[in-house]
């Protein structure tokens, strides 16, 4: 290992033990890792300075409107580096997980956004199937621009058959595959399938093979309560859907359109 006058460049010793990098290469691997340094230390000190300057309206008091105008034209330009920087595009593995309500409503949002941007999207559901959802029939007016596969038969309690259950995982899942490795397809969404991976019908290490396979700039969403830790691991957005109240389970209100199903 070669020190450097303004660092230690850390590199595996592996890779030198054959004398494989030169100290060109060396030195070129030092120099993008420090460029980086300093670009992560700026978007930290802008994100720092953004929530300084607060989001306005009355959050945080000012003496006069002109103060306030002043303050929100610094933190205009402060957002306008912040969002200058972060000049980087890839494919993301987003999971919606959580005891809460909201995980396939807010994969759907994305979906619909997608659409809007005239790209392909496939949905593909995991346990569920045993009835038509509100927002199959609504997504009905894409056409060919959606996939929509529901490759469940319900809840475990209702399809009483943990043979018949894992079989219709498989399928769901080899249908996934093909999804995850299409180019035409810029967003796919796994629905329920951290449920299916909870219930032991599904590999993990499979899963996640599987999302490797993707194109650079495919997202694909999971959703479903109880995603396992190495699958947070790996994800780019991780957001948990907290239960605070629920009318099913406080108030005796049944299940109604539009808002379930």
């Amino acid at each position: 290992m070669q020190l450097y006058p303004e660092g230690l460049l850390k590199i595996n010793q592996s890779l030198l033990t054959k004398s494989s990098i030169t100290n060109t290469k060396l030195i070129s691997l030092y120099v993008m890792d420090k460029k980086t340094s300093q670009k992560d230390s700026e978007l930290e000190s802008l994100d720092k300075k953004a929530t300084q300057i607060g989001i306005g309206g009355h959050s945080k008091p000012v003496k006069t409107e002109d103060d306030y105008r002043k303050r929100m034209l610094n933190r205009k330009e402060v957002q306008r580096k912040r969002i200058e920087k972060r000049d980087k595009e890839k494919g993301l593995i987003i999971v919606f997980t959580g005891h809460g309500k909201g995980k396939t409503t807010a994969a759907l949002g994305m979906a619909l956004r997608t659409l809007g941007h005239q790209e392909r999207v496939a949905i593909i559901q995991f346990i569920k199937g045993g009835w038509m959802p509100g927002e199959a029939k609504a997504l009905q007016v894409f056409g060919d621009k959606l996939a929509w596969h529901a490759l469940g038969e319900g809840f475990t309690w209702e399809t009483q058959d943990r043979e018949r259950d894992k079989q219709f995982v498989t399928k769901a899942w080899e249908k996934s595959k093909s999804y995850l490795k299409s180019k035409d397809h810029k967003l796919v969404i796994l629905d329920e399938i951290n449920v299916a991976l909870k219930l032991g019908y599904i590999e993990l290490n499979d899963v996640i093979e599987g999302l490797s396979q993707r194109p650079p700039l495919s997202h694909v969403v999971l959703t479903g309560r109880n995603a396992p830790n190495a699958l947070i691991d790996i994800a780019d957005l991780v957001t948990e859907m907290n239960l605070i109240h629920h009318p099913f389970k406080e108030k005796g209100v049944k299940a109604q359109p539009g808002i379930e199903f």
